[in-house]
């Protein structure tokens, strides 16, 4: 008997610092670590919420709803971890001497929320309280230290998008980014707009795999979304840079390649599959070469020049395409992004 309540004590010890380590992985560690508790309850809720969804008509309203999934999926996992440390220190406690289970269970919930109907007995269940308490009051102070950071990289990343809806239309769209930049700024103009979205895919590669609940918070517009407008931008780099007739800038090259790097560390934490060193024409892109030839007419028609050669820009756009093709349209679904121009429409 003995031996049975030290194994007990012993799987309660490790389901309480599994939990822990959990909320340490989920709200402390400054790098993307996939937790498996966490990953589970936002799983749970996705395929919740995409039931609730599925039979609404109309993407706003989907949207409305969707909105939701993130912050409730987050808030549950305090009362998932809270209900995990329950039985864990119930295990314990029962293997010190409690009578029975639901004896156990009683003084780990009143210790846990510091309520203080169920007395410990004991020098061993008062320290194991001492200690339930105290790691109750911290998984909470976690949760709200968390919560700022949070939307403080939400409100960074917001701000980059809503602006590109005055310079790429709603929804974004490459092509139309183009168009307003060679009517208002003109062309040089757009080295500053690449130096600015690479600055912006480093800071959402870095928030959005240590904050990974970030990724699914929703734009305050329905039609708005961080990946839309992340392909929206990478797609008017690699079409200035393969089609359109003006000096070679390369930081369009190195926004784009910060780009598909952010795309890819983020997909790959969400197990999105992507090709590890993709090659067009071996890897295909989801853009058509009809559409291609389709935005390339727009742009002419617009007085933008373009290269003469349109076999070896399609080659060349699809080189670049190829990078980020298959990260952003898996990412668009993941996150039930509103249809965008060569994004979420694919």
């Amino acid at each position: 008997m003995l031996i049975w309540r030290l194994i007990v004590f012993l799987l309660g010890l490790g389901v309480v610092g599994g939990t822990l380590f959990s909320a340490i992985e989920t709200f402390v560690l400054p790098r993307g670590a996939p937790d498996l508790l966490s990953r589970f309850v936002f799983a749970s809720m996705r395929r919740a919420f995409d039931l609730f969804v599925r039979g609404m008509r109309t993407y706003e309203r989907r949207d409305r709803w969707m909105a939701f999934y993130a912050p409730v999926s987050l808030l549950a996992l305090v009362p998932v971890w809270y209900l995990l440390v329950t039985l864990g220190y119930a295990a314990m406690y029962w293997a010190l001497g409690v009578e029975s289970w639901y004896e156990a269970v009683r003084l780990s919930g009143s210790s846990l929320l510091t309520l203080g109907f169920v007395l410990p007995e004991g020098l061993a269940q008062t320290i194991l309280s001492f200690s339930e308490a105290t790691l109750g009051l911290i998984l909470v102070a976690l949760l709200i230290a968390y919560l700022p950071t949070m939307y403080a990289a939400f409100s960074q990343r917001e701000a980059a998008v809503t602006l590109l809806e005055v310079r790429a239309g709603q929804p974004p769209s490459a092509v139309v980014m183009l168009l307003r930049f060679n009517r208002i700024h003109g062309l040089e103009r757009l080295s500053e707009q690449w130096l600015a979205w690479e600055t912006w895919f480093a800071q959402v590669e870095e928030s959005h795999t240590s904050l990974p609940a970030l990724v699914f918070f929703r734009s305050p517009q329905p039609w708005h979304s961080w990946v839309t407008a992340a392909g929206a931008v990478l797609d008017a780099a690699a079409l200035t840079r393969s089609a359109v007739d003006i000096p070679i800038d390369a930081q369009a090259d190195l926004c784009i390649r910060a780009g598909y790097l952010a795309l890819r560390q983020i997909a790959a934490f969400f197990g999105i599959s992507f090709p590890a060193n993709p090659q067009y024409p071996a890897d295909p892109i989801s853009v058509r070469r009809d559409e291609f030839d389709a935005a390339l007419e727009q742009l002419a028609g617009d007085g933008i020049p373009l290269k003469s050669d349109r076999e070896q820009a399609w080659l060349d756009f699809a080189g670049w395409r190829v990078n980020y093709d298959a990260v952003l349209v898996g990412l668009a679904r993941l996150t039930m992004a509103p249809l965008a121009p060569w994004s979420s429409d694919r």
